[in-house]
C-alpha cells in the first residue's frame, strides 16, 4: 500500500470519534434519500397501480367527445386475440340527479350526493378489473343489484347490504328516470382511487335507463405484460382508425396524466430535498477533517521536514477522504437496503391506508452511492490544501 495512504488511514483511525461521525453523516444522507425514494416513488407507483387495477386498465379506449357505438362483445373479442392481453372490459357512465335510501323503514333522501353511476358487465370486468375485490358483500350480480361506495353509503346513512335505494338519472333525452335497486356490497378503496364516491350496477340496466342500447363510455384493457402497453394501443388504432371511429387509446401514464402531473412534480421536490442533504454532510465531513489538520499539524510538520512535498500532504488527506466515502457508503448502503426490505416485506401503508408499491431502485441506489462517495473525496479537497500550506517550522512549532 502506498505510504500516504497508510498514513492518511493510520491518522484518521486515531481519531475514531470523527471517522464514526464523517461516515455517519455520508451513510445517513444515503439513508435519507433512499427513504424518500421508498415512500414517494412508492406511493407514485401505488396510486399507478390502483388506476390500473380499478379505473383506467393498462389501456384506456374510448371514444372522442362520444359514446362507443360499436358493439362491445366484437371489441373485446378483436383485443383478446392479442396474445399479452389478459382480459378487456365495457364500462358506461352517467350522472345521478338524486338518490333515497330506505334505512331501518325510515327513507333517507340525500340531494347533495356528487354520485357517478358506472355500469359493469360482472363477469368481464372481474378478468380485467380488481375492483370487486375492493368490496365488501358481493358485486354486481342481478339486473337490480347495486354496489354503493362507501362515501355514498355514509352520506346516506349507511344503509346496509339488503336495504334498498331509488336512483334519478336522465335519459339521452333528458327524461327523468327512476329505479329501485337492491344493495348486494360496499366499496371501499384504499386511498380512493376506485368509486368510494359512486355506485356500480350491471351495465345492461344502466343502457336500459338512459336508452343507449348497445353503448358503452370506455374499454378497459388488461396486459399481461404490461410493457406492451405502446403496442396494443397502436395496433388498436391500426385496426380501428381514428378518422372513421373517432376513438381514443391511452396508455395508463397518458389516462391519468392529470391526476399523476402534481406527484411527479412532488417527488423532483423531495429529491431536490434530498441532494442538498447529501451537500450538507459533505460540509460535515469538511468540518472534520479541519479538525484532523489542527490536530495534526505537528506531525504535518514532520512529514515536511523529512521530505514529503505538499502533493504528497494533500493525497494524505484526499486518502481519508476516500476511507470516509468507502466506509459511509457501504454502511448507508446497506441502511438503505435493510429499509427498503422492511418496506416491502411489510406492505408499507401510507397513512394506514394506501400499501405502498416498493420495489428495489437499484440504478438509484448506485447513482446516490457515487454521489455521496465524490462529496467525501470533494470535501477533503479544501482540508487537504489548507494541509498543504503549512510551512515544516511553523507546523513543528505547535504543540
Amino acid at each position: 500500500m502506498d505510504y500516504r495512504a497508510q498514513i492518511g488511514i493510520r491518522f484518521i483511525t486515531k481519531k475514531k470519534g470523527s471517522l464514526i461521525a464523517a461516515c455517519l453523516a455520508i451513510a445517513i444522507a444515503i439513508l435519507v434519500v433512499s427513504v424518500n425514494q421508498v415512500i414517494f416513488q412508492g406511493l407514485y407507483d401505488a396510486i399507478v397501480r390502483d388506476l390500473i387495477n380499478y379505473r383506467y386498465g393498462h389501456v384506456y379506449i374510448t371514444k372522442k367527445g362520444d359514446f362507443i357505438s360499436r358493439n362491445d362483445f366484437m371489441l373485446v373479442n378483436w383485443l383478446d386475440r392479442i396474445p399479452w392481453v389478459q382480459a378487456a372490459t365495457p364500462r358506461l357512465f352517467t350522472q345521478v340527479y338524486s338518490i333515497n335510501a330506505t334505512v331501518d323503514g325510515q327513507l333517507v333522501q340525500d340531494y347533495n350526493v356528487p354520485l357517478t353511476l358506472v355500469g359493469v358487465k360482472p363477469e368481464w370486468d372481474e378478468e380485467a378489473s380488481t375492483l370487486y375485490q375492493a368490496v365488501k358483500g358481493q358485486y354486481v350480480s342481478t339486473r337490480d343489484s347495486i354496489v354503493l361506495g362507501v362515501l355514498v353509503d355514509r352520506d346516506l346513512g349507511y344503509p346496509k347490504i339488503g336495504d334498498t335505494v331509488k336512483l334519478k338519472v336522465h335519459d339521452q333525452y333528458g327524461n327523468d328516470v327512476l329505479k329501485r335497486f337492491v344493495i348486494v356490497g360496499i366499496s371501499q378503496t384504499a386511498g380512493n382511487n376506485g368509486y368510494d364516491n359512486g355506485a356500480i350496477i350491471n351495465i345492461d340496466t344502466l343502457r336500459e335507463m338512459i336508452q343507449r342500447p348497445g353503448q358503452t363510455t370506455e374499454i378497459l384493457v388488461r396486459l399481461n405484460d404490461p410493457t406492451k402497453a405502446n403496442e396494443t394501443k397502436q395496433l388498436f388504432l391500426d385496426a380501428f382508425p381514428s378518422n372513421a371511429d373517432k376513438f381514443k387509446a391511452q396508455t395508463i401514464t397518458e389516462a391519468a396524466e392529470v391526476q399523476l402531473a402534481g406527484f411527479k412534480s412532488g417527488i423532483a421536490l423531495i429529491n431536490l430535498v434530498g441532494l442538498f442533504g447529501m451537500v450538507s454532510s459533505a460540509f460535515g465531513v469538511v468540518t472534520i477533517q479541519m479538525m484532523q489538520v489542527t490536530s495534526k499539524t505537528r506531525d504535518i510538520g514532520v512529514l515536511r521536514a523529512i521530505g514529503a512535498k505538499r502533493k504528497d500532504i494533500l493525497l494524505v488527506f484526499i486518502f481519508q477522504g476516500i476511507v470516509i466515502g468507502s466506509l459511509g457508503t457501504i454502511v448507508g448502503t446497506a441502511m438503505a437496503i435493510g429499509y427498503t426490505t422492511y418496506a416491502k416485506e411489510t406492505h408499507m401503508t401510507f397513512n394506514g391506508s394506501l400499501a405502498l408499491e416498493v420495489s428495489y431502485n437499484w440504478i438509484g441506489l448506485i447513482q446516490t452511492d457515487i454521489m455521496a462517495f465524490a462529496l467525501a473525496i470533494v470535501a477533503s479537497i479544501y482540508p487537504a490544501f489548507k494541509a498543504t500550506r503549512l510551512e515544516p517550522v511553523e507546523a513543528m512549532r505547535t504543540v
